[in-house]
């Protein structure tokens, strides 16, 4: 049986209660995205999107040096998670969709393009905008996601990613990875995060907050319909490279994706710097904030 505390905690902006950051409702592309919002209104605009299994909160440590440094942030729940709407049926999360939610959010914000940054799968919404809409992305940072194209190619010919890889095909099921992953509170996905990351990275306060976020009515398949989705309905391939300045930075100890694809990722881009961190797992933005947000704002202010 579940056991589960009878408060209800918070997954909104008011997590941040001394940054100025504010939660709001965005209706873009046919959804409703939660966003937090930080920085003057007329400041560059920087989007930041998070993975799985997490939610805006894995951009935290993040906001408030990219704020001081000038920047307007968004960073939203995206589609299927926490607080954003969670639309019925798989095909409803194909990587096309979940990119044009972004440039929509872009716009709704009175913005043209926006610097954009991805975790994981919102990297790959990150890589997956920055190819089908060049015109909405100033520059880009990638964090442990790898380009789409060579993901595929990497599960076809690479035995060392496929095994990594796994978890992927079990998603594929109905209704059962949905169970299991809920028993024990979300035992399984709470493990996701802290055995696969460096030791009191995820604190017991933290995990609470993710847990609360997974309990939302809907959530947890919504998440995992991204994967689904990933699976029926493929992006097409490209030979085109990615033309936005790009910056891709890899924790080595990654246990989800090997570093070959990240190597095979920067080939892909037109302009770009590879940052490879040693001893760093998928995890960067918690693992080092410090650095990772040294590494941005380096990037996002160069002129080449």
């Amino acid at each position: 049986m579940e056991s589960r505390s009878a408060e209800r905690l918070e997954t909104d902006a008011r997590l941040l209660p001394t940054s100025g950051a504010a939660s709001t409702v965005r209706r873009v592309n046919g959804v409703r995205l939660h966003t937090v919002e930080a920085g003057a209104e007329d400041a560059p605009l920087v989007v930041l999107l998070h993975g799985f299994p997490e939610f805006w909160y894995s951009w935290r440590q993040q906001i408030d040096p990219l704020v001081e440094a000038g920047y307007r942030v968004l960073v939203p729940d995206q589609r299927g998670y926490n607080l954003s709407d969670k639309p019925t049926g798989v095909r409803s999360y194909r990587l096309r969709d979940c990119s044009r939610d972004i440039a929509a959010l872009i716009a709704s914000a009175g913005y043209e393009q926006a610097h954009v940054v991805g975790h994981d799968w919102g990297g790959m919404v990150a890589w997956d905008l920055a190819r089908r809409q060049p015109s909405t992305v100033d520059r880009l940072g990638i964090i442990n996601a790898p380009h789409p194209d060579v993901y595929r190619r990497h599960l076809l010919s690479n035995p060392a990613q496929l095994r990594r890889s796994w978890y992927v095909f079990c998603f594929q099921l109905p209704w059962l990875p949905e169970r299991l992953c809920r028993m024990r509170d979300f035992r399984l996905l709470e493990r996701a995060l802290s055995e696969t990351a460096a030791p009191e990275t995820f604190l017991d306060d933290e995990l609470a907050r993710y847990r609360e976020a997974w309990h939302k009515a809907g959530a947890l398949t919504g998440m995992l319909n991204w994967y689904r989705a990933a699976a029926r309905y493929p992006p097409t391939l490209s030979r085109e490279r990615v033309e936005a300045p790009t910056m891709i930075v890899w924790g080595e100890d990654d246990t989800a994706l090997t570093t070959e694809l990240a190597v095979d990722s920067d080939q892909c881009c037109a302009t770009s710097r590879l940052e490879l961190l040693p001893e760093t797992s998928h995890w960067v933005q918690h693992e080092r904030p410090e650095q990772l947000s040294e590494l941005l704002l380096e990037w996002l202010s160069a002129t080449n």
